[in-house]
């Protein structure tokens, strides 16, 4: 299958952004290369941009798509959590600008094997990076109980986390779970059917609690995304797209408390914590996709786009 992924809220991202001609631009979920591409074409003979994925499928297609720019576009297979890393042994101190879309690609959701879609009965898999040697499937078999009920809880935002977790030991205790038919079906059991008939898939939560959990998601996001706005020149901006309330709300903190850092109390008349901002979110409220987009893309409709400036002393 031909790696795709539709560029989520691509000419908000590419404004937000405010290319510099000969900047250095920095993104860090590559994917099919859209917002590269974007971003490469505003690029003068002095500009260069930085692509990473974990992904060896994006990183093959994005290659592709982005040699004739050459020299200017420079590709890395790894994490972004690995930026700071990445643009050091690239002898870069700082850029004007970095993207992450925090969403699953369309090639990713659409091929079977890779095991991230319930419409398909196919193997428990659910890597970002197959290198990785854990799946999906050692979560469903080898998690306890208590373990499957947090993070369905607190990944999946499931409110029948409890029974979910509860059926999905019962049904290994029989045989081990190997599939997403099986998981499936599981669910669909622990959820009242009068639910289930007005409801979405019944699956869906606990598979993406099931894909945060296997591939850190949010622990990687909340945990480099600072490091990220101090990768920024003067006035560069970081724009960041996220797909749900668990990943837009990490973000939208660590922007607000990058602007405002100050710990002490109310009733302090100076700052003595000596906290200094990092600069400016730039969107107050999430920008959303346009009803354009939403007609071509409905797997846009959850997106929002979150920006933040960098502003030195």
């Amino acid at each position: 299958m031909t790696f795709q992924h539709y560029s989520v809220l691509l000419n908000e991202t590419i404004e937000q952004l405010d290319i510099k001609e000969n900047g250095i631009y920095v993104d860090g979920t590559l994917g099919g290369g859209g917002h590269a591409n974007a971003v490469l074409q505003r690029l003068g003979d002095g500009g260069r941009l930085i692509g990473i994925d974990q992904d060896a499928a994006a990183i093959q297609a994005a290659g592709e798509r982005l040699a004739p720019f050459g020299d200017k576009v420079t590709v890395v297979r790894s994490n972004y959590s690995a930026m700071p890393q990445v643009l050091e042994d690239l002898g870069i101190h700082g850029v004007d600008g970095i993207v992450l879309d925090l969403g699953v690609s369309s090639y990713q959701l659409d091929t079977v094997e890779r095991g991230f879609t319930y419409r398909e009965d196919t193997v428990l898999d659910m890597r970002m990076d197959q290198r990785q040697t854990k799946t999906a499937r050692d979560i469903v078999n080898d998690y306890t109980e208590t373990e499957l009920f947090h993070m369905i809880r607190d990944y999946g935002e499931d409110k029948f986390a409890r029974n979910i977790a509860k059926h999905i030991v019962a049904a290994r205790e029989k045989k081990p779970i190997e599939t997403t038919g099986e998981l499936n079906d599981i669910i669909r059991a622990a959820i009242p059917a009068k639910v289930r008939a007005k409801g979405g898939h019944p699956s869906k939560k606990t598979y993406q609690a099931i894909r945060i959990e296997l591939n850190h998601e949010l622990d990687v996001l909340k945990n480099t995304l600072g490091q990220m706005i101090d990768l920024l020149n003067d006035h560069g901006r970081i724009c960041v797209i996220t797909f749900h309330s668990l990943e837009d709300r990490i973000v939208k903190n660590i922007f607000n408390t990058s602007e405002k850092p100050c710990t002490c109390p109310p009733s302090f008349p100076v700052c003595v914590c000596g906290k200094k901002s990092k600069g400016k979110v730039i969107s107050r409220k999430p920008i959303l996709p346009s009803e354009e987009e939403l007609t071509v893309n409905s797997r846009s409709k959850s997106a929002k786009l979150r920006v933040f400036e960098r502003i030195k002393e």
